[in-house]
């Protein structure tokens, strides 16, 4: 299960790919882990904005012992009536990458993945919810939060061979990303990226 990507895509490339408005203030590029805010492109009041958002999608109550709820990060069962009120257009986003990583095994690090394609652009398939309250750290008590997770699916065959159980849902081509944010059928996009698409990489 993905816990863990990289993205260094600039503000300024990903305006050039769609007209936006740009609420994401100044977007440092590096890892983020879970419940970390990052950049993502949803719909907006005026058509699309680029904004921040926690990575981390409420959990379903049933898998919650306490009141915090650390969040879901991976999207899969999506017949699940916990997920299904959230896959209409309105809660579509797309989630600027350059790499992710599966864990290799107990004490074995991450294995990290990017595009082979060097030119390409890659975007997570996500959801995103807004003013989500909980109690994300006890800390912090109850917070108000915009959140997102992305979906996953079956592994490709390099994703496979350290993590054969799934991997994120991945959008490279601009027919993609405008489908996925125009409401197509989720399940349509929930699939692998092709065999030898992605590239592995060492540890960042």
């Amino acid at each position: 299960m993905c816990n863990l990507y990289s993205n260094t895509t600039t503000q300024e490339a990903i305006r050039r790919l769609f007209p936006l408005t740009d609420r994401a203030g100044n977007v440092e590029p590096g890892r983020v882990y879970p419940d970390q805010l990052a950049p993502i492109l949803r719909h907006g009041d005026d058509g699309l904005e680029l904004a921040m958002s926690r990575w981390g999608l409420p959990s379903p109550p049933s898998v919650l012992k306490t009141a915090r709820d650390p969040g879901v990060t991976n999207i899969r069962n999506l017949g699940s009536p916990h997920w299904r009120r959230w896959l209409g257009k309105e809660h579509r986003c797309l989630v600027p990458l350059t790499s992710f990583a599966e864990p290799r095994g107990k004490g074995k690090g991450n294995q990290w993945f990017a595009a082979a394609d060097p030119d390409a652009v890659m975007f997570f398939a996500g959801i995103e919810i807004r003013d989500w309250k909980s109690v994300r750290k006890v800390k912090d008590g109850e917070t108000t939060d915009d959140l997102f997770a992305f979906l996953t699916c079956p592994p490709n065959a390099e994703v496979a061979a350290v993590h054969p159980k799934a991997m994120p849902v991945i959008l490279t081509k601009e027919d993609e990303w405008q489908a996925w944010l125009d409401g197509i059928n989720a399940t349509e996009l929930q699939r692998p990226l092709p065999d030898d698409a992605l590239v592995l990489l060492d540890d960042e």
